[in-house]
């Protein structure tokens, strides 16, 4: 196992690579002069041969991009060029909100979204498959700003039970950190439930029709134990693969998140960075998240060997 999970980590090791050269290539892929984008159209020509000197945009692409991969290495992304700071710090204060909410996203995703699909394969054409199976399909077609929306208007405005907007890290008061990532979090994990679920259903009911399930139950094993010990042990494999592809909608779907519910997480700064056109804190949000998504994906395959050892070879 340790053979695998090594040859995983160095099939990832391309993929970062390809993913770093387009990341460096965003500036030079924008229409126009890079020092004329980043100093804007008022520079004066002394200026921009100023600039591209100290950026070093005068010298080879090639020698261009390996100096950026050692400032990355190093952890030096560059300084903003709208606030002046690092980048690195920037994302650094955002990290706190969305993670907090891409991880009680996710729990909560799980433990809805799997009991979700084990009901729905058990009551197989009954009205509770039916009403489930609804509820995933309604999930998924609605937008995830109109479900902020709705919620903010439903338990925030007439209910009053939940802030309309704004974050309180868990550290600081665990009770009001539950309130301000309470709507946030359902609002981000419908699409994913309805996705999970929808495939828990459809990897048990495939189950379900093999040989080893029949011999299960010729054995006497109860119904309980053929669904959550044999069916679902057998079925997590396609169950993961669909987890693990979903993080590009909980990446997307954090962006609109925290622009709804005003989180001051990497999302919203995502927004704010393009809004303001600053390239250096674009490429290296673009970067983080590309590197989450590849770190994710891994993770993914490595549990592949858990549930199946036969994926090791």
């Amino acid at each position: 196992m340790i053979f695998y999970i090594l040859r995983r980590i160095v099939a990832t090791i391309p993929v970062m690579g390809v993913v770093a050269l387009l990341v460096f290539s965003l500036l030079y892929l924008a229409p126009g002069d890079p020092a004329v984008i980043i100093a804007g159209e008022s520079a004066s020509t002394e200026q921009l041969e100023k600039m591209r000197k100290d950026m070093g945009l005068d010298q080879p692409l090639p020698v261009q991009f390996a100096k950026w991969i050692g400032k990355v290495a190093s952890g030096d992304l560059g300084t903003s060029l709208h606030s002046g700071k690092k980048v690195s710090e920037m994302i650094g204060a955002r990290v706190g909100p969305t993670l907090s909410l891409a991880t009680v996203t996710i729990l909560l995703s799980l433990i809805l979204a799997i009991p979700m699909g084990i009901f729905a394969a058990w009551a197989r054409g009954r009205w509770l498959d039916k009403s489930l199976m609804s509820i995933a399909v309604l999930g998924f077609s609605t937008p995830v700003f109109v479900v902020g929306y709705v919620l903010i208007f439903l338990f925030s405005v007439k209910a009053g039970w939940f802030p309309v907007q704004g974050f309180t890290p868990i550290s600081e008061n665990p009770l009001r950190f539950l309130r301000t990532v309470t709507l946030p979090a359902f609002t981000l994990s419908l699409a994913y439930v309805a996705l999970v679920s929808r495939i828990t259903r459809s990897s048990l009911l495939e189950m379900l029709g093999e040989d080893f399930i029949r011999t299960a139950r010729a054995k006497g094993a109860s119904e309980r134990r053929v669904l959550l010990r044999h069916a679902l042990r057998n079925a997590a494999v396609p169950i993961l693969t669909v987890a693990g592809s979903a993080a590009a909608f909980l990446i997307g779907g954090v962006v609109v998140t925290e622009s709804v519910f005003n989180l001051p997480g990497m999302g919203r700064l995502v927004v704010e960075s393009v809004l303001a056109r600053d390239y250096p804190l674009i490429q290296g949000l673009i970067l983080l998240l590309s590197l989450v998504y590849i770190g994710i994906n891994l993770l993914t395959d490595i549990l592949y060997s858990v549930f199946d050892p036969r994926i090791r070879y």
